[in-house]
């Protein structure tokens, strides 16, 4: 085995009821003073208070910034970055991948100044002003584990890839009871995002034999396990084993690298403010149809993996089973299409030449088992649109 250089956070505290430990969590790490940085939902569904009494009842004070927004900005970033005092000795981001992704994003820009975009790939953001502590509320982005952080610039329309040891989470509280009251629709997009990173991650040029264990157990836990949240959200065994593989995931590909899928569906939410789930879940048959020949034996392990197929089929055969299988979730998951999202088909086509020029740029899809050219990433982007 070759030397593997691995992330993660330096505390892991996983499985239900783990969100009321928060308080000795910060004690272990010698903090006390957090902003938490959360959504305007957290505070009017009163799961904030699932987090601050815990915190209150420790003696802790703490302030909340709770102006993050879907798919997090600059403009929203550097916000969050005014909020910090000098008091605040850690962020506490509490919500899906957005606050987690914006409090990543504030900790990186408050250490070096700046804008947002003098961060982005290839600039390794591995300074950080202040300690993150992630509490994922969503069984999807993996955020909590991992070293990157994706923010709109809203000046340019382009969702920028930010990695870097700044981005990493100091430790992670991963309790599957948050998300219990998690609609439909953000369940299934999550999900499957979720699903995509332990796919890519296992497929990417950059797999190691530390994200692979990690991946092959996640896509274990989430494809069993997705269309049962989906259709049975209170299922406590079927949302603990989601948050698990999501968490897994996230540490996997945050190990090895996420590719085609994600470099595609970037540029669609800068654009088109389509949820990042979502437009992943519209984007993985078509780029895994792309891709398949290029890394057959892994395709198909991971269509047995998550029980698309059988463990005893051929791979060709697991293979055209994970593309039929992808379609189906896809319809069963109610995920529409650019065209039925409502996404006018004019100005779709028009932003094509850039968004391919955007998805090259972040350098994922050079990591995709089949490199694509930018011309081949536009007839995908024309292919999937109805």
């Amino acid at each position: 085995m070759e030397p593997v250089s691995y992330h993660s956070p330096r505390i892991m505290e996983i499985g239900g009821g783990a969100v009321a430990r928060v308080a000795a969590v910060l004690a272990r790490l010698g903090l006390a003073r957090p902003l938490i940085v959360t959504d305007p939902f957290m505070v009017s569904s009163g799961l904030l208070d699932r987090l601050t009494g815990p915190l209150a009842a420790a003696g802790i004070s703490f302030d909340v910034f709770s102006d993050t927004i879907p798919e997090p900005t600059d403009i929203v970033v550097e916000e969050g970055v005014r909020r910090i005092n000098p008091d605040h000795d850690c962020l506490l981001a509490l919500g899906g991948g957005s606050p987690i992704d914006t409090a990543k994003a504030m900790t990186i820009l408050a250490a070096g100044g700046g804008k947002m975009r003098d961060y982005k790939v290839p600039m390794m953001a591995d300074a950080a002003k202040l300690p993150l502590i992630a509490v994922p509320t969503t069984a999807g982005t993996g955020s909590e584990a991992t070293r990157f952080t994706v923010i709109t610039d809203a000046e340019r329309h382009e969702k920028m890839l930010i990695a870097g040891l700044g981005a990493l989470p100091l430790a992670a509280i991963v309790d599957y009871e948050l998300t219990l009251s998690v609609p439909a629709r953000i369940t299934a997009d999550t999900g499957v995002d979720s699903f995509t990173h332990a796919l890519e991650a296992y497929v990417s040029r950059r797999a190691n034999a530390v994200s692979d264990g990690l991946a092959v157990s996640a896509m274990g836990l989430i494809g069993p396990n997705l269309r049962l949240v989906f259709h049975e959200p209170q299922n406590k065994t079927a949302r603990a084993a989601m948050m698990l593989g999501a968490t897994q995931a996230g540490l996997a590909f945050s190990n090895a690298s996420v590719a085609l899928v994600h470099g595609m569906s970037r540029p669609i939410g800068a654009h088109f403010h389509v949820p990042h789930g979502m437009s992943n879940a519209m984007l993985l048959p078509c780029v895994t149809r792309f891709s398949l020949s290029s890394a057959l034996p892994r395709y198909a392990q991971a269509a047995r993996l998550a029980g698309f197929a059988e463990p005893g089929d051929a791979d060709q055969v697991a293979g055209a089973k994970l593309l039929a299988g992808l379609e189906s979730l896809n319809r069963e998951l109610n995920v529409p299409s650019p065209a039925t999202f409502g996404i006018d088909e004019r100005a779709w086509h028009e932003a094509l030449p850039v968004m391919a020029a955007q998805a090259l740029a972040s350098g994922s899809p050079a990591q995709n088992p089949r490199a694509p050219t930018e011309g081949e990433i536009i007839a995908l982007y024309e292919g999937m649109y109805a």
